[in-house]
C-alpha cells in the first residue's frame, strides 16, 4: 500500500514539473512571435534605428534566451527532457488565441491585396487608360501624332526608370511597373507604325525586337512571371485598343509573331505555364477572329498560311524548350498544350487548302507534312535522348495519327482500307515480337478504322442500282472481294501473332487483354460477311437483270415487275451459307484450334442460326413451293420443281449443323450440362421440318383442305415416339416434352381443327388421336418400373 502511494506521490510530481514546464515554453513562444512581428516592423527604419530599437525591446521585453533554454535541457534528465517536448510541440495551435488567428488571417488578406493585387490592377489600368487616351485623341484629333508618339515614348520611360529605381527596395512594385512601361512601348511603337506611319516598317519592329529582348531579360533578372504576363501577354490587348478597321493584318501578326518569340526565349530558362497558358490563347484568338470573318482566298492566302505556320512552329519550340534542356516528365496539360496547337494548324491548313478549287489536291501532302514534323521532333529525342518516354510516344503517335489521316484524305474507297489495315497489321507485329508497348497501343484503332471503313465499303459498293447493273463486276473476281480478303488476311496474320505472343500491355493490361476477344471477333465477323456479301450480291445480281416493264390489260402505263423467287432463293441460300460457316469453324476448332470460348461461340451462332431458319427460313421455303403450285408470273418467268427441292439441300446443312454442334458439346464435356436444351432445340427443328414437308407436298399433289387433320396426327405420332424415346433411354425431359407437344396437339384439335373439318376427318383425328393416347398409357403403364426407378 506505501509502495503505491510513493508511486502516485511521484507521478504527481511528474505531472506538476510538466505542466509548469508547459506553462514557460507557451510564454516562450509568444514571445517568440512578438519579437518576429517587431522586426518586420523595424525592417522599414534605417539601421541604426534599427539596431537601438531592437536592443530597447530586447530590454524591455524580455526576449526568450535560447542558451538558457538549453542549459535547463541538459539539466534534465532525458526522460523528463522528452515528456517536456512533446506538449510544446502539441501546443504550437493551443497557444494561439481564436481572435489572433483571425487577425492574422485579415492582416494575409489585407497584405496580399495591398502589396500584389492593387500595384497589378493599378499598372493594368493606368495602361488601358493611356489606350483609350490616345484614342479618343486620335479620333478628335486633338494632339498631333508626332506628339502623341513622344508623349507615348515619355511615360513609357518615365515608368521603367521609376521601376527600376525602386528595385532594390521594391522588387515585386518595380517588376509591376517595369512590365507596364514595356506594355507602353509596344503599344506607342505598333501605334507610330502602323496607324500613323511616322516611323518605317524595319525600324518599328527593329524597336519591339529590343523590347521584346528587353523584357524578356528583366523577366529573367527579377524571375517574376508578372513582368513576362504584362509585358508580352498584355501587349497582345494593344491592337484590340488601337483597331481602325482597315483590315491591314500584315502588322498585326508580325508584331504578335515577335511577342511569342520573346516568350520562347523565356522558355529556355522558366517554365511558366500560365504565360503559355495566356499566349497561346491569345495568340490563336486572335487569329480567328479574323480568319473566320474576313479571309479572301487572293489576297490572303500565303499570309495565313505563312502566320499560321510560324504561331504552330514557335508554340511547339516553346512547349519543348523547357522540358527538354531540363529533362522534366510530361504530364497531362504539356500534352494537352502539344495536341491542341498540333490540330488547330492542322485544321487551319486543311481549311485553307480545301476552300479553293485545285488546292485540295495538296491536302493529303499537307498531312503527310505534318507527320513529318513530328517525325522529324520525334527522331531527334530519341536520337539526343532528350526527355521522358512520354514525349517521345505523343510524338510517335502524332506522326502514326497523322499518316493515318492523311490515307482518306489522299485516296479514298477500298485504298483506305486497305492501307489501314496493313498499317495496324505492322504496328501490332512490331509491338508484340519488339515488345513496344506504345506500338502495340497505336495499333488498335488502326483496326478498329480498318474494321469499320470495310464495313462502309461494303455499304457502297456493293449496292445494286435498280437503274442498271454494272457488268464488269463479277462474283467473286472483283476488286471488292479482293479487299476483304486482304483485310482478312491482315486480321488473320494479327491472330496469329496475338497466339504466338500472349504477353498483355504492361500500362494498359486491360485494353490488351479485351483486344484478344475483339482481335478474333473482327476476323470472324469480316471474313462470314465477305462470302455473304458475295453470294447476296450475285443474287441481287439476277433479280436486277430480270427487271421487265409490262402494261397492265386496259391501262395506258407500265409496271415493272421482276422474277421474285430469286429474292426468296438468296434469302435460303443465306441461310445454307451461315449454316455452312458455323458447321466449318466448329469442324476447325474441334480439329485443331481447340477453344472452349470458341465452342461456345459456334453454339451460340448454331442456335440463333438454327433459329432463324425454322421461322422465317421454313416461311420462305413455303413461298416458293406456293409460287412452283400456283405457277403465279409463269408467263414471264421460269417456275421449275427446285422451288420445292430446295429444301432438300438444306435438310443437309441443317443436318451437319446439328450434328457438329453435338460434337462440340460431346467433346468439351458440355453435352451433360447443355442436353435439356439440345434436345429442345433438335426436336423442335425437327417436327417444324417434317411439318411443313406434309404441308408441302399436300399442296403439290391438290390436298391442301386436309393439311390441318394430317398435321394434328402428325403431332400426335411424333408426341409418341418422343416419350417412347425418352423410355428408352430413361430421359424424362423427352417424356415430358412429349407430353406437352401432345397438350398443345390437343388444344389445337379443340380450338383450331374443328371449325373448318368435315365429319369424316373429325372422325379420324378422334379417333387417331385417342388411340395414341392409350398407347402411349399402356407404355407408361408396361415400364411403370423403369419410369420409377428413374
Amino acid at each position: 500500500m506505501d509502495s503505491s502511494d510513493d508511486q502516485i506521490r511521484k507521478l504527481e510530481q511528474k505531472l506538476d514539473y510538466i505542466l509548469k514546464r508547459q506553462v514557460d515554453f507557451t510564454k516562450e513562444i509568444n514571445n517568440i512571435k512578438e519579437e518576429i512581428n517587431l522586426i518586420r516592423k523595424i525592417e522599414s527604419l534605417s539601421s541604426s534605428q534599427t539596431e537601438e530599437s531592437t536592443s530597447k525591446v530586447s530590454t524591455e521585453k524580455g526576449i526568450y534566451n535560447p542558451a538558457g533554454v538549453r542549459s535547463l535541457q541538459e539539466n534534465s534528465n532525458p526522460e523528463q527532457k522528452q515528456k517536456a517536448t512533446e506538449p510544446a510541440i502539441s501546443l504550437k495551435e493551443q497557444a494561439r488565441p481564436k481572435d489572433l488567428i483571425k487577425h492574422q488571417s485579415k492582416t494575409s488578406l489585407e497584405k496580399f491585396i495591398g502589396e500584389n493585387l492593387m500595384n497589378k490592377i493599378g499598372i493594368a489600368i493606368l495602361v488601358i487608360g493611356i489606350a483609350i487616351g490616345t484614342k479618343y485623341s486620335i479620333e478628335h484629333n486633338l494632339i498631333s501624332p508626332l506628339t502623341r508618339i513622344i508623349l507615348g515614348y515619355v511615360s513609357g520611360i518615365a515608368l521603367l526608370v521609376v521601376g527600376m529605381k525602386m528595385r532594390s527596395k521594391y522588387e515585386n512594385y518595380s517588376a509591376v511597373l517595369v512590365s507596364g512601361a514595356m506594355t507602353t512601348m509596344y503599344f506607342i511603337t505598333f501605334s507610330a507604325y502602323s496607324f500613323f506611319g511616322l516611323i518605317p516598317q524595319v525600324l518599328s519592329f527593329g524597336l519591339m525586337v529590343v523590347f521584346t529582348v528587353f523584357t524578356v531579360i528583366a523577366a529573367l533578372s527579377y524571375s517574376r512571371q508578372v513582368i513576362a504576363l504584362i509585358g508580352l501577354v498584355g501587349a497582345y490587348a494593344i491592337p484590340f485598343l488601337l483597331s481602325d478597321d482597315s483590315g491591314n493584318v500584315l502588322p498585326l501578326f508580325t508584331y504578335i509573331a515577335i511577342i511569342n518569340v520573346g516568350i520562347l526565349f523565356i522558355s529556355l530558362k522558366k517554365y511558366w505555364k500560365p504565360l503559355y497558358y495566356v499566349s497561346f490563347g491569345l495568340s490563336w484568338l486572335m487569329f480567328f477572329m479574323w480568319y473566320l470573318p474576313e479571309y479572301k482566298f487572293e489576297p490572303y492566302f500565303a499570309l495565313a498560311l505563312t502566320f499560321a505556320s510560324i504561331f504552330f512552329i514557335s508554340f511547339y519550340i516553346t512547349f519543348l524548350a523547357y522540358k527538354l534542356q531540363k529533362n522534366e516528365v510530361f504530364k497531362r496539360p504539356d500534352i494537352i498544350l502539344l495536341l491542341a496547337n498540333s490540330f488547330i494548324f492542322y485544321g487551319i491548313g486543311y481549311s485553307l487548302l480545301d476552300k479553293q478549287i485545285g488546292y485540295e489536291q495538296l491536302l493529303g501532302l499537307f498531312t503527310l507534312c505534318n507527320a513529318i514534323v513530328h517525325f522529324t521532333v520525334g527522331l531527334i529525342v530519341h536520337q539526343q535522348k532528350l526527355a521522358d518516354k512520354n514525349l517521345y510516344n505523343l510524338v510517335t503517335g502524332l506522326v502514326l495519327v497523322f499518316v493515318v489521316i492523311a490515307i482518306p484524305v489522299q485516296l479514298d474507297g477500298n485504298w483506305v482500307t486497305l492501307l489501314w489495315a496493313g498499317l495496324g497489321a505492322l504496328l501490332y507485329w512490331i509491338g508484340k515480337t519488339k515488345e513496344v508497348s506504345l506500338y502495340e497501343l497505336l495499333s488498335y484503332p488502326l483496326m478498329l478504322l480498318a474494321f469499320f471503313s470495310l464495313l462502309h465499303d461494303w455499304m457502297f459498293n456493293y449496292n445494286v442500282p435498280y437503274s442498271g447493273v454494272d457488268k464488269s463486276l463479277v462474283s467473286i473476281f472483283n476488286i471488292n472481294f479482293l479487299s476483304s480478303s486482304l483485310v482478312i488476311a491482315a486480321f488473320a496474320f494479327i491472330q496469329y501473332v496475338q497466339h504466338k505472343n500472349q504477353s498483355h500491355l504492361l500500362e494498359y493490361p486491360r485494353i490488351s487483354q479485351r483486344f484478344t476477344y475483339v482481335i478474333p471477333g473482327m476476323l470472324l465477323f469480316v471474313t462470314y460477311y465477305a462470302f455473304k456479301m458475295e453470294i447476296s450480291y450475285y443474287w441481287n445480281h439476277l433479280l436486277v437483270d430480270t427487271r421487265i416493264s409490262v402494261k397492265p390489260e386496259g391501262k395506258d402505263y407500265y409496271n415493272f415487275i421482276s422474277n421474285y423467287d430469286l429474292n426468296r432463293f438468296k434469302t435460303i441460300w443465306l441461310y445454307n451459307y451461315s449454316m455452312l460457316f458455323a458447321a466449318i469453324l466448329s469442324l476447325i476448332n474441334l480439329k485443331k484450334i481447340k477453344s472452349i470460348s470458341l465452342a461456345y461461340v459456334t453454339l451460340g451462332a448454331s442456335v440463333l442460326i438454327i433459329g432463324l431458319f425454322i421461322t422465317n427460313g421454313i416461311y420462305t421455303l413455303g413461298e416458293l413451293r406456293d409460287s412452283y403450285v400456283l405457277q403465279s408470273q409463269s408467263e414471264y418467268f421460269h417456275r421449275g420443281f427446285f422451288n420445292v427441292a430446295m429444301r432438300y439441300v438444306c435438310v443437309a446443312f441443317v443436318a451437319a449443323l446439328m450434328y457438329f454442334a453435338y460434337l462440340n458439346l460431346h467433346i468439351n464435356n458440355l453435352l451433360n450440362k447443355y442436353r435439356l436444351y439440345f434436345d429442345l432445340l433438335l426436336h423442335i427443328t425437327i417436327i417444324t421440318m417434317l411439318s411443313n414437308e406434309l404441308v408441302t407436298w399436300l399442296s403439290v399433289n391438290g390436298f391442301e383442305s386436309v393439311y390441318k387433320t394430317t398435321l394434328s396426327i402428325l403431332f400426335g405420332v411424333y408426341s409418341l415416339a418422343i416419350i417412347i424415346l425418352g423410355m428408352v433411354q430413361k430421359r424424362q425431359h423427352l417424356r415430358i416434352g412429349g407430353m406437352s407437344l401432345f397438350a398443345v396437339t390437343l388444344l389445337k384439335l379443340f380450338f383450331y381443327d374443328l371449325t373448318n373439318l368435315s365429319t369424316i376427318q373429325k372422325t379420324i383425328v378422334f379417333v387417331s388421336l385417342g388411340v395414341l393416347l392409350l398407347v402411349i398409357s399402356f407404355l407408361y403403364n408396361k415400364y411403370k418400373p423403369v419410369v420409377n426407378e428413374e
